[in-house]
């Protein structure tokens, strides 16, 4: 297991997250937390800077319109969420996407999709039984 337990920046000291991978990934508020991450226009920029490779936090920081520490703490959301993870080599803290944290996300999509599709199925196969006989197909869509 790959723990997690780090700091984002020095002088800007933020909790330390201690969750590994796994815990994160099994936890049931994790669909809650990665749409939390990503309902967010900044946090969702820094995902996708982050799918082109690693990026220490001052060159994520470098496009954005706001401070240093404004944009510590979209990436301390972002850690919570499972979607970046982040080393420190000497001064320089260096971030990285972390695919997994996206999989309880797709996860929960993907059985949303499934049990619609599911259900618009069926109603398209009771419409087609007798699509000219509203009676039928009430009393066939309640059973």
């Amino acid at each position: 297991m790959i723990a997690t337990d780090r700091y984002l920046s020095d002088p800007l000291t933020i909790s330390p997250a201690t969750h590994t991978v796994k815990d994160v990934l099994n936890n049931e508020e994790v669909p809650d937390r990665v749409f939390h991450a990503v309902a967010d226009p900044t946090r969702r920029a820094i995902v996708e800077r982050l799918t082109r490779g690693p990026a220490s936090v001052s060159e994520l920081a470098r496009p954005l319109p706001m401070s240093l520490p404004a944009v510590v703490q979209h990436l301390q959301v972002l850690e919570a969420a499972g979607l970046v993870r982040s080393e420190k080599s000497g001064r320089v803290r260096t971030c990285r996407l972390e695919p997994a944290g996206l999989r309880a996300a797709e996860d929960w999509l993907r059985r949303q999709r499934t049990a619609w599709e599911g259900l618009l199925d069926r109603l398209g196969d009771l419409l087609t039984e007798n699509p000219d006989d509203p009676e039928q197909n009430s009393q066939g869509a309640l059973s």
